[in-house]
């Protein structure tokens, strides 16, 4: 039986889906400031006889080409939803400009409904961004598991053939000092990378 501790990791894809206000356009999503990945340590012998090991899963994500799909996927669809929802901010404020600068030589019934309309945009918006947000949260979701599934026959695998008691986590805080000798990332990650892609599961 494996045995993993703290196993946790992130994909990351940049800022949250903008959420403006009534009065504020939501800021273009820049280029994630992000920090460069881990690198690999250089391979150091594994203890002969230790009964433990550590992986660091943040690295594996960041290094390994599912990993590395992954985020690209995570990226790819906020690029989208975020050009969805600054397309309807324009219209937003084109009709707020609309009704400020034109607003004085327009009939009370035309300015009656182009308030409405802007009130709608507003809505719209506000809605647009949360199910935004909620689409990007599920995709990350679904990420993250794909690739625990992956992971973990991986991390068995290398506990059978090396007759390990226990897998640690590392880089979350639980582990304050090993033999690097221990770390067994690098050879999970080159498993990762050789192992055939599985077929993305189909939603019900």
């Amino acid at each position: 039986m494996i045995v993993i501790v703290a196993l946790g990791f992130v994909l990351v894809a940049g800022p949250a889906i903008a959420q403006g206000t009534a009065g504020q356009q939501p800021p273009a999503t820049p280029p994630a400031a992000q920090a460069p990945a881990p690198k690999p340590e250089a391979p150091v012998p594994f203890p002969e006889g230790a009964k433990v090991a550590y992986v660091i899963v943040q690295l594996i994500a960041d290094s390994s080409s599912q990993g590395k799909a992954a985020t690209a996927r995570l990226q790819g669809l906020e690029k989208k939803l975020t050009e969805q929802i600054q397309e309807r901010f324009k219209a937003l404020e084109a009709s707020r400009t609309k009704l400020q600068q034109g607003g004085s030589v327009m009939s009370p019934q035309a300015v009656s409904q182009l308030q409405k309309e802007i009130e709608k945009q507003e809505r719209d918006l506000q809605f647009a961004q949360q199910d935004a947000q909620n689409e990007l949260n599920e995709l990350r979701q679904d990420l993250l598991e794909e690739f625990q599934e992956r992971l973990n026959p991986v991390l068995e695998e290398i506990r059978r053939e090396k007759g390990l008691h226990m897998i640690f986590s590392a880089g979350d805080g639980g582990l304050a000092a090993a033999d690097p000798g221990l770390n067994i990332s690098g050879e999970v990650i080159k498993r990762l990378d050789a192992a055939k892609p599985a077929a993305p599961a189909e939603k019900k």
